[in-house]
């Protein structure tokens, strides 16, 4: 696998480059990872995501196997075991944000059927393919970003800027910003 040509992002270490390989750009369309992805993103706010992806285990294990039901029954004792919890960001508002999150997600699931079905509809239900050349060339947002950051933020959901959602729509494969030269893109033509 090291001898495969990476995007130049994720070459730090296995742990990084086994994500890029194996998640990163990859469409996801089961309800429960499209919001453990949400809120890891959203946990990610003013950190790197490498931070994030040490911890994604611990997040697990903290949050329910990211089980909206359970999710929205934590109380504030939960909250507080939480904030002791060295194995996640201790964020109060970050760790609040997942439970409001995971109401509202219940509640979009309710509207749409699926958060799949609500979260894709925002490109059409098809990966975009984008033809960065370069990593510079990469945006941080997007007007379909800016479009679902404000849905988002209108029903409820917190951590949820464009940012936060173009790195989320990298993710779970809504958008595929693999460059030219990595052998992931070299793969899909």
């Amino acid at each position: 696998m090291s001898d495969k040509k990476r995007c130049a992002w994720c070459l730090k270490d296995q742990l990084y480059m086994d994500y890029h390989d194996q998640v990163w750009g990859e469409p996801v369309h089961d309800d429960q990872q499209l919001f453990e992805y949400l809120n890891l993103e959203g946990a990610q706010a003013g950190l790197s995501w490498y931070t994030v992806l040490t911890k994604i285990e611990t997040y697990k294990k903290a949050f329910a196997n990211w089980d909206a039901h359970k999710i929205i029954q934590f109380t504030d004792e939960d909250v507080a075991r939480l904030l002791q919890d060295k194995g996640i960001i201790r964020n109060k508002l970050k760790v609040r944000a997942v439970i409001t999150n995971a109401k509202c997600f219940l509640e979009v699931q309710k509207e749409f059927g699926s958060f799949d079905q609500y979260i894709w509809s925002f490109v059409n239900y098809q990966p975009i393919i984008n033809q960065w050349e370069k990593m510079e060339e990469v945006p941080a947002s997007t007007p379909i970003s800016d479009k679902m950051s404000k849905d988002l933020k209108k029903r409820g959901f917190k951590f949820v800027g464009s940012t936060i959602c173009y790195a989320y729509m990298q993710a779970v494969g809504m958008v595929d910003d693999h460059l030219p030269y990595c052998w992931k893109r070299q793969a899909k033509k």
